[in-house]
Parts: structure tokens; sequence; C-alpha cells
């Protein structure tokens, strides 16, 4: 008997897997027509009034009959009892496997990396996976309390699940490689906003970032992290959109040799999660020029903020640091500063600024 019964719930699953969610929806459609004709011949007036019907076929259709609205005449019981319970049960078992699969196939393809996110627009991608290093990315990402609410896509090729499904901010992606277009395509490449690349090796870096600074917008952002130099200059040479970033290891241990604390101070300036950080703000462009001096008081008395330097585009590759109090500031420049939270454009009073 146990071996008949695994039998028929192995051929009802087979079915519902090759049955369409139309073909479910059109038959029970049918289902809910034939059933009103039906009653109407058998004068239940009652039950196929329009504003008690729906409510009378789901509550009789799926037994649970509170028993307000049933059949009066014999056809009419007849009809209930042959027709629609029997067969409406059975759709009724077809739509709830069929929900319970959908939501099951869901979830998996949301833990194994196999959803389409090309619906996505204005997101962040973070091409390949580090344990702890892009757990802390996505720490200190969500740390910016007034960063725009852009979904975090973490796109990955190595075989694995989901590492930040319990993150609501966080989705995930299994490519079959970092410079397929197809694969690319799947998470957006044309509509993200900010992108990190991160690979397994200094080679996947590389290659990844030359091919995506070829297919995102022109305002999207790359930022790449290489473990040594050497490929950063020729990357710089092909992609004027990539900024490059390498471990500064040596750098940090001879200035704090040289100057004790500068580490702390490099680790606060990176981190939003504790302590003033480094923001950037880029000046509109409906703003004339300035001053560096002009700037430079009115962000540390209107937000407590210190710029740092003044820089040309977008990747700091024309970065003045410290510049003169007379240096003239443009629209279109980027501001790098120090305060205790970012300082959004719409919060700075320009037209006092320039007066």
């Amino acid at each position: 008997m146990s071996i008949l019964l695994k039998k028929l719930v192995l051929v009802v699953r087979t079915h519902i897997d090759k049955v369409s969610w139309q073909f479910v929806m059109l038959a029970v459609l049918g289902h809910l027509t034939l059933t009103w004709i039906m009653l109407v011949l058998a004068g239940e007036h009652e039950l196929t009034k329009a504003q008690h019907y729906i409510y009378y076929y789901i509550v009789t259709t799926s037994t649970v009959g509170y028993g307000d609205f049933s059949p009066t005449t014999d056809l009419g019981k007849w009809c209930v009892a042959l027709f629609q319970i029997p067969f409406g049960l059975a759709l009724f078992g077809v739509f709830l496997g069929k929900t319970g699969q959908s939501i099951t196939q869901t979830i998996k393809r949301s833990m194994t990396g196999e959803n389409n996110f090309s619906h996505f627009e204005d997101h962040i991608i973070i091409f390949g996976w580090h344990e702890t290093r892009t757990n802390k990315i996505i720490q200190h990402i969500l740390a910016d309390n007034k960063r725009l609410a852009r979904r975090i896509l973490l796109a990955v090729t190595d075989d694995m699940h989901h590492p930040f499904h319990n993150n609501p901010y966080v989705d995930f992606a299994k490519l079959t490689s970092f410079t397929d277009l197809a694969e690319l395509n799947r998470v957006a490449i044309g509509q993200a906003d900010k992108i990190i690349v991160d690979g397994t090796d200094d080679n996947q870096t590389f290659t990844t970032s030359l091919r995506v600074s070829k297919l995102v917008k022109p305002q999207c952002h790359i930022s790449a992290y290489f473990i040594d130099d050497s490929k950063i200059e020729m990357l710089r040479d092909h992609c004027k959109n990539v900024e490059c970033s390498s471990s500064k290891s040596a750098e940090i241990l001879v200035r704090s040799m040289q100057d004790p604390g500068s580490s702390r101070v490099q680790e606060e300036l990176l981190s939003t999660l504790y302590g003033d950080t480094q923001f950037s703000l880029v000046i509109p462009d409906t703003v004339s020029s300035l001053t560096f001096s002009s700037i430079f008081h009115y962000f540390k008395d209107k937000h407590d903020a210190i710029v740092l330097g003044v820089a040309h585009s977008r990747i700091a590759d024309q970065l003045e640091l410290n510049p003169p109090l007379g240096y003239t500031v443009n629209s279109g420049d980027i501001l790098h500063y120090i305060a205790p939270e970012r300082v959004l454009t719409d919060e700075v009073d320009w037209n006092n600024l320039t007066s």
C-alpha cells in the first residue's frame, strides 16, 4: 500500500510540474463558469447572484462550508455533489501544489543565484566574493545613513549559496563568467550606477573591469581592487571610468612608524561605521565659480566638515589636495571632505556660499 501511495504522489507531482499556470487558471475559470451555468439551470438563483457567487464558490469548492449559502433544489445538490466539489477539489489541489512549487522554486533560485535581475536600475554590483572582505564592504555601504537606497547585487562565479540571504538589501547572482555578455545583461550591467570589482585574483579583476567598462552607462563609477600595482597603470590607460586601488599596507606601516597613530586616522577616514569619514560631493552645474576659501569656511561653519581638496574628475586623477585659499573651484568639480555624516547637494546653500 505504501509503495502504491508513493507512486501516486510521484505521478501527481510529475503532472503538476508539467502543468503551466496558464492552464491551471483556465481550468479554474472554466470550472467556475460551468458550475455557475449548471446552478442557473438548476434554479439556484440565490447562489448565482453576482454579489454571492464568487464567495459561495470558493467556500464550497474548498470544502470549508460555512453553511450560509447552499443549494436548495435537488438538481442543484446533485450538481454540487457530482461536479462542483469533486472537480473543484482536484483543481484546488493542483492550484495549491503549483503555488507551493512556485514559492519553493523562487526561494531556491534566490539562494542559488539563478534569478534574472535585468530589470534592476541604478543598483550597486559587487563582482567577486571574499568571505571577510565582501562582508565588510556591504557593512560599510549600508552604514552610510544618507546613501541613496540602491539595491546591492553580489555577483560571483564561486559554487556557493546566497551568503546574505537574511539581508533584505542584498541580492545574489551566480554567473558562469564575469565577461560573458548574456550573464552581464542578467545583472543589468547597463543600468548599474556603482560597480565594485574584487576578483579572485588580479587577472580576474583586470579582465572584468576591462569588459564592463565599455558596457556601463556614462555616469556609472567602477572601483577595482588589485593586490599589487602591476596591472593598475595598464587598466588606467584603457579605461578612464575605472578607479583602481591596491593594498597600501607598506605605506601605512611606514607612516605609523614615523607618525604614531596614523593607522588609526586612516581607519577612521575610510570607515562609515564610526567617527568622521571621508566623503565627496559634486558641485552642481548651476553654481558659478567659487573660491576654495568660501567653500572651506562654509563647510566648517555650517556642516562641521573639513574640505580636503578638489578633483576635476570622478576618479580624482586631477586632484588638488589642500589647495590655496584663493584657488578657483568651478561647477562640476568634486569636493573631498571629512564630516560626521554625508552632506547632500541640496543641503548646501549654494546661493549664500557664492554671495
